[in-house]
């Protein structure tokens, strides 16, 4: 048995009961606490997660080629404990997946995740407009302990369509992830004219839209990345 939760806002405390193994940001470990010897180790991660070798190859490659390639490390839980992790003092937020639940996050942003969680790389075609590229990373829950911790650069909000069945439209620099069931990735909307290339540009050229009969929570944060491409003419 595994549970995640967040301690202070930039904190992710991690207890173990019985043995059990999680997936981590290489190096983001701070803490632990045990009863006798430190019963928890550290092991770096060569390709992927993934159990199976020509998958977690495969995958590899593709974090790779994509930018989605993280450091990952693997965390082997050896009986009771309570371990900590963090990264730059960046806030800290806990989403437990249900069977069968997606969350598309950047790569940059996963803190950890436990093994409940099939981790891959998924072609969203939305590409060069974005910082990151044409893919995201995902996260399927596949059992009842599903846990991701994601970071965020301050306090981030949650805008979702589930219930009111909303158009929701959000800045991809500021994006964070988004979860729902089965495909739900973003349209984008576009606004690049004559005034962009001549340095009139709103800044707000490009925006990811989530209709109202596609079902999302999208997690956004108070902060920007730095844009991919920049159209305008000095």
């Amino acid at each position: 048995m595994i549970t995640f939760e967040t301690i202070n806002e930039l904190t992710l405390k991690v207890t173990c009961t019985g043995n059990d193994v999680i997936f981590t940001k290489a190096g983001a470990y701070i803490a632990g606490d045990c009863a006798g010897n430190t019963n928890y180790r550290f092991e770096k991660v060569l390709l992927g997660p993934q159990n199976n070798l020509a998958q977690a190859v495969i995958g590899s490659l593709a974090r790779r080629v994509t930018g989605e390639n993280i450091p990952l490390m693997k965390v082997m839980l050896g009986g009771d404990s309570e371990t900590y992790y963090a990264c730059n003092a960046q806030h800290v937020l806990v989403y437990r997946l249900e069977r069968g639940e997606t969350i598309s996050v950047e790569s940059e942003n996963i803190l950890a995740f436990t093994q409940d969680c099939k981790y891959s790389v998924r072609f969203i075609g939305s590409g060069v407009l974005s910082q990151k590229g044409i893919a995201t990373s995902t996260l399927t829950g596949e059992g009842q302990n599903a846990y991701v911790a994601i970071l965020t650069d301050g306090n981030p909000i949650a805008l979702s369509n589930v219930h009111t069945h909303n158009t929701i439209a959000v800045d991809p620099d500021a994006v964070i992830c988004w979860m729902g069931n089965g495909s739900c990735d973003p349209h984008i909307r576009t606004d690049v004219n004559w005034k962009t290339f001549i340095g009139q540009a709103s800044g707000e050229s490009y925006s990811f839209e989530w209709h109202g009969g596609m079902a999302v929570t999208v997690i956004i944060q108070p902060s920007e990345r730095q844009g991919g491409i920049q159209l305008k003419v000095d």
